[in-house]
């Protein structure tokens, strides 16, 4: 029987939600996930549907979330399910929300310079068959600023400032791009790539996805 994955795409249009799902639900159904696409949050509300799922997969930023859509969420990670994302789809999703936040490991909170920056993302500290084989590459776009979990497992990172601003004061600071971690029973995969679909789809950042999608589900 195959692994479900269901994937919740909405929010602001500004990081292309319904063209980053296909691009999670291309990656899935190439290793024979059954993927339900959804464009409510709604799709949340029932519990014991999520619980099913080897996966769920958030691309919505900036959006709001009820305690009755979210909860289910979160104990249905607790118990197994993998969640993974990338970008604002995961990790700038529901800024009220900090529960979510507190499960996925990370929020953020600026991108200097904006997406015409280029920088490298440096692979490790932590080893991981998600990254194995993979070099230091290099990203022009949107560089994160994160409030970062200090329980997750760095995979990549990368160094600010590259673009000045009121953070430079503070010299070299190294800043998780690829992480994951675990909530409950359930893994936790995230890459803060991916302003736009050309930055999910590019190698090597899409084989990351595919190999922390596959980490992640159950």
């Amino acid at each position: 029987m195959a692994r479900k994955a269901l994937i919740v795409q909405g929010g602001w249009e500004g990081h292309s939600p319904e063209q980053v799902a296909q691009i999670f639900k291309d990656i899935l159904t190439e290793e024979n996930f059954d993927v339900e696409v959804s464009t409510t949050l709604d799709s949340l509300l029932d519990a014991q549907k999520l619980e099913e799922l080897s996966l769920i997969i958030p691309t919505w930023t900036m959006g709001r979330i009820t305690h009755e859509q979210c909860s289910p969420v979160l104990r249905a990670v607790q118990s197994g399910v993998g969640i993974a994302g990338c970008h604002g789809g995961m990790c700038d999703s529901f800024r009220e929300n900090t529960d979510w936040q507190f499960m996925t490991g990370g929020q953020w909170v600026a991108h200097p310079g904006n997406a015409g920056v280029t920088y490298s993302v440096h692979l490790g500290p932590e080893k991981s068959e998600i990254i194995d084989g993979i070099q230091d590459f290099e990203v022009t776009s949107e560089q994160y600023y994160m409030h970062v979990d200090p329980a997750v497992k760095v995979l990549a990172y990368t160094v600010f400032p590259t673009a000045e601003g009121p953070h430079s004061p503070n010299g070299e600071v190294k800043m998780p791009v690829v992480w994951t971690k675990l909530w409950g029973k359930g893994k936790v995969f995230y890459s803060s790539l991916g302003h736009s679909p050309d930055i999910v789809s590019m190698e090597p950042h899409r084989t990351i996805l595919k190999r922390g999608c596959l980490w992640a589900a159950r």
